[in-house]
């Protein structure tokens, strides 16, 4: 594979799954990690993603507000206004972080009368910004990574918290495996927010369904609902729909 093509491979994945370790990328290019490693120095070099200890972040990520910047925008604006659907007046609402959940907060209704959890500093700004809802931050440690905060501090505060729904992105998502991640305390976070709710609506853009990351944070008939940019009755979504509810 030449440099270009191992290169578009990784911006892909990066703008993708958010984040990127060299060793998988090593695995799936067939690669020296040595070779990744100065591939996504060259990247980082070009302003085309942020490079971090044993990997790379993607840029729309991190800079969320700069809305250009932001990965299948279009497709994330959808599973929040799909996602928009299942709140009701008086509910508790339990958010997570990402940009499909910063999509979500800008979509809210300055009508909505909800309670809004969330575990995002940026998601909680744009909520409060844009809608009478009540919103209460959990804090606790802030993930550079992620943007969300993390650490036991959240954990107990969700233990202490009944939500009518969780919505979550998904890093990945697959039949077999369920719903998976790279990141050990973002995933305990997630379960603890599982926990924490009646239902769940898992929001993922169709390029995520079928792939597999190395953490597991609930299989499918832990969740509710799946969001996705699709057409529900697509055939790609078929499987899934014998699990879940797919909107």
């Amino acid at each position: 594979m030449l440099k270009e093509e191992r290169q578009a491979f990784i911006i892909h994945q990066i703008n993708l799954h958010n984040k990127v370790l060299s060793s998988d990328l090593s695995a799936q290019l067939n690669v020296s990690e040595d070779t990744v490693r100065r591939d996504l120095n060259e990247l980082a070099e070009n302003g085309k993603v942020l490079k971090v200890y044993g990997g790379a972040l993607s840029k729309s990520f991190q800079y969320p507000f700069r809305e250009n910047h932001v990965y299948a925008r279009d497709a994330k604006k959808q599973l929040a206004g799909k996602a928009l659907k299942l709140i009701q007046n008086g509910m508790t609402v339990l958010a997570g972080g990402g940009t499909t959940m910063l999509e979500l907060a800008r979509s809210v209704p300055e009508n909505l009368e909800c309670t809004f959890f969330t575990i995002s500093p940026l998601v909680a700004l744009e909520m409060a910004e844009r809608t009478k809802a009540e919103v209460i931050l959990i804090g606790g440690q802030l993930s550079r990574s992620t943007n969300i905060c993390i650490g036991a501090q959240v954990i107990n505060q969700l233990s202490e918290i009944r939500a009518d729904l969780c919505l979550l992105g998904a890093n990945s998502l697959a039949i077999e495996e369920g719903v998976t991640d790279s990141d050990w305390e973002v995933v305990q976070v997630k379960k603890a927010m599982l926990r924490s709710a009646n239902k769940t609506a898992i929001l993922s853009i169709a390029e995520k369904l079928n792939s597999v990351q190395k953490m597991k944070v609930c299989s499918l008939n832990a969740i509710a609902y799946l969001i996705t940019d699709l057409d529900p009755e697509h055939r790609s979504l078929a499987k899934f729909s014998q699990l879940v509810d797919v909107i």
